[in-house]
């Protein structure tokens, strides 16, 4: 928000917001089908499979998912720390490279054949900051990480600008999570993560360019 309380215009250009949420879906089936029955990004879903496994459903962790949780937490206060007072566009760059870092340790640790807990525990940090990296991000109906809210949207409201962000938003997800999906299924949690990676540099890349442009300073809060 600016200094009269107005949303800032354009923090963040969609399109990047959408690379993140491909991400996400990338990210959570890697873990999901390749290294641990949780999610990373998804903490809604995390949450209940917390309470699953703690009522003994089978082939749920309650350690994995706190190890998620925790990770996801740690990473959303470190970069809503690193946010605060700094304008967003201006931030977006840095702290997504922070995430692809992140992702690329995960990727590091599992092909190194370390145990499932790290790679889960940095994986969740990771997702914990592109959530501190677009919260207030000034681009409505665009979450990165669940769709709750967009398909709710949806279907309630009136159909109009809102509705394609939210549309897509739910396109994207389910597009980075069929991805995601094929490739773990087919040759385990590295190559989607690898692909991660990739998106991560290049939505950093053009962040970077993006805060150069002109009137890509706005207001700090």
């Amino acid at each position: 928000m600016d200094g009269a309380g107005r949303p800032e215009a354009a923090a963040v250009p969609p399109p990047l917001l959408l690379a993140l949420t491909f991400v996400s879906g990338l990210v959570d089936a890697a873990v999901f089908l390749g290294l641990e029955r949780v999610f990373v990004a998804n903490m809604t879903g995390n949450t209940a499979f917390l309470a699953f496994a703690l009522a003994g459903a089978d082939g749920l962790s309650a350690a994995s998912s706190l190890l998620a949780l925790g990770g996801f937490a740690g990473g959303a206060a470190a970069g809503g720390a690193l946010r605060r007072g700094r304008p967003a566009r201006r931030v977006f760059g840095p702290l997504v490279s922070v995430q692809a870092l992140l992702v690329a340790a995960a990727l590091a640790v599992w092909a190194a054949g370390g145990q499932r807990a790290v790679p889960v525990v940095l994986l969740g940090l990771a997702m914990g900051v592109q959530n501190a990296v677009v919260h207030r991000a000034a681009v409505p109906d665009l979450p990165t990480t669940v769709v709750t809210r967009a398909l709710a949207g949806l279907a309630a409201g009136p159909w109009g600008r809102g509705s394609l962000r939210r549309l897509g938003s739910v396109a994207v997800l389910f597009g980075g999570a069929l991805a995601g999906a094929a490739a773990t299924l087919r040759w385990g949690p590295g190559p989607a993560l690898a692909a991660a990676v990739t998106v991560l540099a290049c939505v950093a890349a053009a962040g970077g360019l993006a805060a150069r442009q002109p009137g890509a300073a706005p207001a700090r809060r």
